[in-house]
């Protein structure tokens, strides 16, 4: 499996390169891509997506969302699978993926974490079985995060919206005001180098369930994005998640 790594001098995009230098997933390191890394300033070293040579490649896209709709033109341009990774994308730039799922295999995932597509399975399947139950989202992140909810926060909220149709979203609680029944509630926490904590908190009132996720080492994710760009080999035109990697 041949990769082009999006975004490969930022964090993940460099742990992409390690795990995929140490062969996992079977993955081989076709190009990297980052504005600060110039033509000729390395192997196998672009500037631009656009600059890669034609293959058979699947791009892993670490950069920023801002740069979605130009990855994806490129990405339908030369048949290329690929992975987003990015978060805080725009209604915009979201309708662009889904647009560009109908062309080529496009594998979207907020959080590429294996476990974290666990906890919204297991988040959904909770929701169902205590259907009056309230349901508290919290997220801890690193304090350099911008985006607030994370992505995944949002990502198990939508989880438990698809069992719970009437359920909404109440992002950050603040002044006065009792909750409602369909609420659900979600609340950020910024701090010191947090890699990422997920709990979703479901209580009855006499009894409360906690499913707990936790990033130890943002390996994890790298790891996942190459699990799910070896998902998209000779897949058909489509948009995937990873709820599909599971099965579901």
């Amino acid at each position: 499996m041949d990769i082009i790594i999006h975004g490969a001098t930022g964090h993940m995009g460099q742990l992409v390169a390690q795990c995929a230098e140490r062969g996992f997933a079977g993955a081989r390191i076709a190009a990297l891509v980052s504005p600060s890394s110039p033509e000729g300033g390395g192997e196998n070293c672009y500037s631009a997506l656009n600059a890669c040579p034609d293959g058979d490649f699947i791009v892993v896209d670490f950069s920023n969302h801002a740069a979605t709709t130009e990855l994806l033109d490129c990405c339908i341009r030369r048949r290329w699978p690929v992975v987003i990774a990015t978060t805080g994308q725009t209604a915009e730039e979201t309708a662009a993926i889904h647009a560009a799922a109908e062309q080529i295999p496009v594998f979207h995932a907020a959080n590429t974490s294996v476990g974290i597509a666990v906890l919204a399975d297991l988040a959904a399947r909770a929701a169902a079985a205590f259907p009056d139950a309230d349901i508290e989202i919290v997220e801890t992140h690193h304090h350099r995060k911008l985006d607030v909810p994370s992505g995944t926060a949002l990502l198990l909220a939508r989880a438990i919206q698809k069992v719970r149709g009437t359920a909404t979203l109440h992002i950050g609680r603040h002044e006065n005001g009792r909750r409602t029944p369909q609420e659900i509630g979600v609340h950020s926490i910024r701090l010191g180098n947090t890699v990422g904590v997920h709990e979703i908190l479901i209580s009855t009132g006499s009894e409360t369930l906690s499913l707990k996720h936790q990033a130890e080492d943002r390996t994890l994710f790298a790891e996942g994005a190459l699990t799910a760009a070896a998902f998209l080999q000779g897949r058909d035109a489509g948009y995937y998640t990873m709820q599909d990697l599971l099965g579901n």
